[in-house]
């Protein structure tokens, strides 16, 4: 099962997600996409540390998600746009290529028994990047979104910490 859940910055997406993986399992797992870039980086991740409890199981990882031991289990992905980031600075900057290698690992942690829930950020709905480093990474969320909405049996977009259901799965 998979539920894809995006929004804006700061719009409760994360919160959502974990609420909804709490529900799912008494013990979830939550995978951590980032790299540290700098201090104030640092800072948002410990906010998002405390907001979990002794409940979870916390991974870090910026790339093969499916060899984690998560499969049978209820994990929270968070988030597409930092893994992105990870795969356009591995792949300098190479849209096409970046694309290809989150599909794959996307189609591989759907092999994978378990419930995920992925967060991930709306870019396009803002202004346009200045540069053109910024707009092929726009693209390039968008075009990822795209690929995980479609593979997800729920998609929900999250505005003003309110769920908006674009795809429910049926039961």
């Amino acid at each position: 099962m998979l539920i894809f859940v995006t929004g804006g910055v700061r719009s409760g997406k994360s919160s959502y997600a974990q609420r909804r993986a709490k529900e799912l399992s008494d013990a979830p797992i939550y995978v951590a996409t980032a790299k540290i870039w700098d201090d104030d980086f640092l800072e948002r991740i410990k906010r998002h540390q405390e907001d979990r409890g002794p409940e979870w199981t916390t991974y870090e990882s910026y790339h093969d998600l499916h060899l984690l031991p998560i499969e049978d289990r209820v994990v929270v992905i968070d988030c597409v746009t930092l893994w992105l980031t990870n795969f356009f600075m591995d792949h300098d900057s190479n849209v096409s290529l970046c694309l290809s290698s989150f599909k794959k690992e996307i189609d591989q942690l759907l092999r994978l028994k378990g419930k995920f829930i992925i967060i991930s950020n709306e870019l396009g709905m803002g202004l346009h990047a200045d540069t053109e480093l910024g707009r092929k990474f726009a693209d390039l969320q968008g075009w990822a979104n795209q690929y995980v909405a479609e593979k997800a049996e729920e998609v929900v977009f999250i505005v003003s910490g309110l769920p908006l259901h674009l795809k429910k799965a049926e039961i």
